[in-house]
């Protein structure tokens, strides 16, 4: 009956192959620059500057960061004129920066 119960638990647990995509996904937001950006990309689209300056680094590297996360599925962004806006298309992080906003919030 034990087996019965421990088949039963792992049943809704997911397999080695998803478990390994979600620890990739999970390494892409381990930096805090990126769940910077990716806090305000949720309340807003913004330019690669606009992100640097929130996140006190230089351009380049704030275009990188938008690079990575943009490979991963997480960001897509938009041409307005001279200007490219960022903005998140992956439904999924506002519940994991919610978690994350609640267990480490002041």
């Amino acid at each position: 009956m034990a087996i019965t119960k421990k088949k039963q638990r792992k049943a809704g647990m997911l397999n080695s192959g998803a478990l390994q995509q979600a620890a990739e996904c999970l390494k892409i937001l381990a930096h805090p620059h990126r769940l910077r950006m990716i806090q305000l990309l949720l309340r807003d689209k913004y330019t690669v500057g606009e992100l640097a300056e929130s996140c006190e680094i230089a351009s380049h590297v704030a275009s990188e960061h938008l690079r990575t996360m943009q490979r991963c599925g997480f960001l897509e962004s938009e041409k307005d004129g001279q200007r490219r806006y960022y903005y998140v298309v992956e439904p999924h992080l506002a519940n994991i920066l919610a978690c994350i906003e609640s267990r480490f919030a002041g």
